[in-house]
């Protein structure tokens, strides 16, 4: 592959098809395929007992959710024992957080009653600027946020207690697992930029109900897809809010930026849970979305599944988005106007000003000039071109063309103005 990731590098990955591993990536797999993985729920909520000596899973209705998972995950043919292995240590985690969660609720009962003040909610389909515009938000420390080692680890421990050679463990854990990760995969993070202090998304909250989309993005579970998109998530989105109020009673304040791409298909339950929020729902040519999605599931597969296929994400994310659109479309209407800002992502590469001025405005938020001057820092220190970019190739990494992919969804661009972006 041509490129080292130096700043500002173009970086072009030629060897998606046929992987040549390196030696990190050779002793990551011979490493993880001498361990054996119980995807089993009784083993994932045993196992999280012992670990945290708590017992109270609070509501049970997410065994049966659960338990899919383990099942689409034990029918996933290709995952490898990397994948596994990553999969098992994230299902206990979200076991024992959850524990950790319903223990506080019940050693303090007036988190349910902690108000969650008109948050600003952002979604979009995935790979469409999210991120960098959560990162942006996040800037103004008048909203809270959830950075990735809050959101690995929302309740701490006593283990994560402060101590005089290590401020904030639950930091150490998290720069330390990433520094692995990227070991790994280390062209992933000019992709989609990731440290223990980037904001995450909600989704690592609704994960402690067992929902979501998210297991979609490590394994091929068609299984859960089905369930989950046949299944009412307002107590998923419920229990997403619950998450906000432990982590606002541990530390306020109370007026929240959160984002996952999935609200886009949830906006039903999404307004349901959160009906005074600001919606700011993000927009781009799908096929710029896609190829980017499609490349960077092609690169992972070297350590995460057993073959490296294009089939296997050509065949599945094309349609999955197809999935999430058509339900923006159909659902877009119930969110008021004067609530909701479309952000169209020709228009925010060119003029971001405009549209920030217009969220700050529904969401009833001051935007001063010093405001404005921190949120073009954020922007100025974390533009994702500075650092390096990826070649994202789809004719030769995955045989098709950009207009075969646009042609599946004129009914986006007949719904939102929407500029074609790949040629």
């Amino acid at each position: 592959m041509s490129g080292s990731g130096k700043s500002g590098e173009v970086i072009d990955i030629t060897d998606m098809r046929h992987p040549v591993l390196s030696d990190a990536q050779k002793m990551a797999l011979a490493g993880a395929a001498q361990a054996t993985f119980d995807f089993s729920t009784n083993t994932f909520l045993e196992t999280a007992k012992a670990q945290t000596g708590l017992s109270d899973f609070g509501a049970m209705d997410f065994v049966e959710r659960l338990n899919i998972w383990c099942e689409a995950i034990n029918e996933d043919a290709f995952l490898s024992p990397v994948g596994k292995a990553g999969l098992w240590t994230m299902i206990l985690r979200y076991a024992s957080d959850r524990l950790r969660v319903e223990d506080i609720c019940k050693r303090h009962p007036e988190i349910l009653d902690i108000e969650i003040d008109r948050p600003i909610i952002v979604a979009g389909p995935p790979r469409s600027g999210t991120t960098h515009l959560l990162g942006l938000l996040s800037a103004d420390k008048r909203l809270r946020s959830l950075p990735w080692w809050e959101a690995i680890a929302p309740v701490p421990t006593d283990a994560d207690a402060p101590t005089a050679t290590d401020p904030n463990p639950r930091w150490t854990r998290a720069d330390a697992g990433w520094q692995q990760f990227e070991a790994l995969l280390p062209y992933m993070a000019y992709m989609h930029e990731f440290t223990a202090d980037h904001i995450s998304e909600d989704i690592e909250l609704q994960a402690l109900d067992f929902s979501s989309y998210l297991i979609e993005w490590m394994a091929h579970v068609p299984k859960w897809r089905d369930y989950y998109l046949s299944h009412d998530q307002t107590g998923t989105y419920a229990y997403l809010k619950k998450g906000l109020q432990v982590l606002t009673f541990l530390k306020g304040p109370n007026r929240w930026v959160i984002k996952c791409p999935q609200h886009m298909e949830q906006l039903p339950a999404l307004r349901a849970t959160f009906p005074d929020a600001t919606y700011v729902i993000t927009h781009r040519d799908p096929v710029g979305s896609i190829r980017s999605t499609l490349s960077m599931a092609l690169y992972a597969s070297r350590v995460l599944r057993t073959k490296s296929d294009p089939e296997e994400p050509k065949g599945y994310w094309i349609d999955r988005y197809k999935t999430l659109l058509e339900r923006c479309v159909r659902d877009h209407h119930i969110l008021p106007p004067e609530q909701t800002v479309d952000v169209y992502f020709h228009e925010w590469i060119k003029a971001p000003n405009p549209i920030l001025t217009e969220i700050y405005a529904k969401a009833d938020m001051p935007l001063d000039a010093r405001t404005l001057a921190t949120l073009h820092q954020y922007h100025a220190d974390n533009d994702p071109g500075v650092k390096g970019r990826v070649v994202f190739n789809l004719e030769r990494d995955f045989d098709i063309a950009a207009e075969d992919i646009r042609s599946q969804f004129q009914f986006y661009f007949d719904r939102f103005p929407v500029q074609k972006e790949v040629k």
